[in-house]
């Protein structure tokens, strides 16, 4: 590998769910940070990488035949990622399905749903003016639970979801490590806190988790942020 991956990047669960893999398969990178608070995801240089405005996305000078390639979406990105490097994906098909079925849960279930739970249980109600919703907060509060129990019981007899440690563990972490955020009770998922703690001390784990951490803002109380993120916008 000849050039540094470009990550398009802001430290969120999924913009964290690259950065730990590119320092699990030791890929060299060059940090591009697309503010999301400041509305950089909607520059029209990023949307011909990311037409759906959303980071994180990455670019790979040294794509398929030697040719630049651009993907976003962070699932297909680790998918592209593991398979560029031959690490963290299994051996063989029957290990890539195990691997693929977590990775699709995390992209349909746990992200969607923790992402609603944030927002209705911190944001919302401190936006201007409040949309303190409290059913919308007991659905998704409850549908978190609800997955973080599957989880749970899928981690009774093994460390990781899918046999070794995958691209579907890089996946479900960032999103379940905020279980306190979703006000989950985590004495409830004692094979979740483990399996939490036990990447936790991977080193590569730490470096992605701390890429650009200082740079995060507090949303709850960033009133022009919130017009950003949460404000109406066209197709």
């Amino acid at each position: 590998m000849t050039k540094p991956i470009e990550l398009y990047y802001w430290p969120t669960p999924n913009g964290r769910k690259i950065s730990i893999a590119l320092y699990e398969m030791d890929l060299p990178f060059e940090l591009h940070l697309v503010n999301i608070g400041k509305g950089e995801q909607f520059d029209p240089a990023f949307l011909r990488i990311a037409p759906n405005n959303r980071m994180p996305a990455i670019v790979d000078p040294d794509g398929p035949d030697g040719l630049p390639i651009a993907i976003f979406e962070s699932a297909a990105i680790l998918q592209y990622l593991a398979r560029k490097t031959g690490k963290f994906y299994g051996a063989t098909e029957r290990q890539r399905v195990e691997i693929e079925q977590w990775l699709m849960w995390q992209m349909g279930g746990v992200g969607p749903m923790a992402g609603q739970a944030h927002h209705f249980l911190n944001y919302a109600p401190s936006m201007d003016p409040p949309n303190d919703l409290p059913y919308a907060k007991e659905r998704y509060r409850n549908e978190v639970a609800r997955l973080y129990g599957v989880l749970n019981r899928r981690l009774a007899d093994r460390d990781y979801v899918a046999g070794d440690y995958s691209i579907a563990d890089m996946a479900i972490w960032p999103w379940a490590r905020g279980w306190e955020g979703q006000r989950q009770d985590i004495t409830q998922f004692p094979n979740m806190a483990a399996w939490l703690d036990r990447i936790w001390e991977r080193p590569a784990v730490k470096l992605g988790f701390a890429l650009a951490e200082d740079q995060r803002a507090d949303y709850v109380v960033d009133r022009d942020a919130q017009k950003v993120l949460f404000g109406k916008r066209g197709g």
